[in-house]
Parts: structure tokens; C-alpha cells; sequence
């Protein structure tokens, strides 16, 4: 792990994914889809391995299940995580991180649906980001790029001076291939996660600061 976080570089906006990200909603995602995954006949383990940082659609049309409609099963799962946030929390340090960002430099980028996606906020107890890209906003989710270059282009920043904070691998791809810088946030990994990009645990360990034109700067904190 880098000693320094772009310690040599500012960035005209920072683009949050959530779940695993900002907030942990772990817990109630493995208990929707394992329910699902049973009522289906499909392998419990296999397809929690991959829901993560993706839009339930692509996952669900990627297992090319007989006899169900898509559509519905999504909007079925969604129904069943928006009744269900018991243990839905922050990623420590995550909600005085946010609050020290300047509006209009900074954005949240989820693969959950909007109405999902701003129950579980309100239940990790954040406030309504500025700006929210969610898995409807765009056609192809996550880890196509799309999102992150629509959270840019409606910041007004160009993607090469965004910093993408993310946890997952999809979404890790998602912002390498938009072309933003990436740092990794680890505190719900199970295992190590192989990665090129700065990682931290936590926003416990870093820390922002703006420049004198605006520009956001990141930096670790010392212990």
C-alpha cells in the first residue's frame, strides 16, 4: 500500500460509491439475495460473489434463468432491501468526510436504484448527496464506465480530475476504464483485495483540504 494518497495532486471532484463505500448494507443484500437465490435453485455462494458493485438487472440476466422476467425479480428484490435495513451503518469516519466536502465537487455513484438507494442513506444517517447517479441513470452499469462519466460531466469536471472512492472490483474497472484515479476502501472486505490503487480501512485515516482555487486535496492522517 502507497504511503501517500496523490499527496502531489488535487482533483476537481470526488465520486463516492456506496454500498461497501460510504456505507456498509452488507448484512441485508446477502440476506435478500440468499432468500432469492433459494426460492431459484441457484448456488447461495456463486451469486453472492457476484452482486456486488452491480446493477440486480445484469446480474440476474447474466445467470439465464427459464421462466422468470427479469424486470419483475428486480423490482421484487428491490421491494424486499427498502423493507429491510437492519444493519445498514456507516463506514466509519464516512458521514465527517462527506460534510467537509464543498456542494457541487462531490457525488454519489451507485449501481442500487434511486429509491433503494436513498433508503439506506437515510438509515446510515447521511444526508441527500447533491448529486446522485443511480442504476437507472444510465444504461450500462457498472463496471462500464458510464456512471462515473455522467457524474462528471454533470459536476462539470473532466473525469481525469475526479477521484473515485470504491470497494468493489466492478466498480474499480468502472472508474479505471472512465479514466479517474481510484482509491480503495477496504472496511468490508473479507479478504485482501489485489489492487495497483491506494487503499485505506477507513475516512478515519485520511482527510480533505481544498486549495486556494477550489481543488479538493486528500491526505493521510498521521497516527
Amino acid at each position: 500500500m502507497p504511503a501517500s494518497l496523490y499527496h502531489d495532486k488535487s482533483f476537481g471532484a470526488f465520486l463516492f460509491d456506496m454500498d461497501g463505500t460510504i456505507l456498509n448494507s452488507i448484512a441485508v443484500a446477502e440476506r435478500v439475495w440468499t432468500e432469492w437465490a433459494l426460492r431459484h435453485g441457484v448456488d447461495v455462494e456463486a451469486l453472492l460473489a457476484m452482486i456486488h458493485g452491480r446493477k440486480a438487472i445484469e446480474t440476474i440476466t447474466r445467470l439465464g434463468l427459464a421462466g422468470i422476467e427479469p424486470a419483475e425479480e428486480v423490482r421484487l428484490l428491490t421491494m424486499a432491501e427498502i423493507a429491510d435495513v437492519v444493519g445498514v451503518e456507516p463506514i466509519a469516519g464516512a458521514g465527517d468526510f462527506l460534510d467537509a466536502l464543498p456542494r457541487g465537487r462531490w457525488a454519489i455513484v451507485t449501481s442500487a436504484p434511486r429509491a433503494l438507494a436513498l433508503v439506506r442513506l437515510e438509515a446510515a444517517g447521511f444526508r441527500t448527496p447533491p448529486l446522485l447517479i443511480a442504476g437507472e441513470d444510465v444504461r450500462n452499469g457498472k463496471p462500464a464506465p458510464d456512471c462515473f462519466l455522467l457524474a462528471a460531466k454533470m459536476l462539470g469536471q473532466r473525469i481525469e480530475d475526479c477521484l473515485a472512492f470504491e470497494d468493489a472490483p466492478a466498480g474499480i474497472e468502472a472508474a479505471e476504464t472512465a479514466g479517474a484515479k481510484v482509491i480503495v476502501i477496504s472496511a468490508t472486505h473479507r479478504a485482501l483485495l489485489e489492487t495497483p490503487h491506494p487503499s485505506v480501512a477507513d475516512y478515519n485515516e485520511i482527510f480533505t483540504s481544498s486549495t486556494t482555487e477550489s481543488y479538493l486535496r486528500i491526505s493521510r492522517r498521521e497516527r
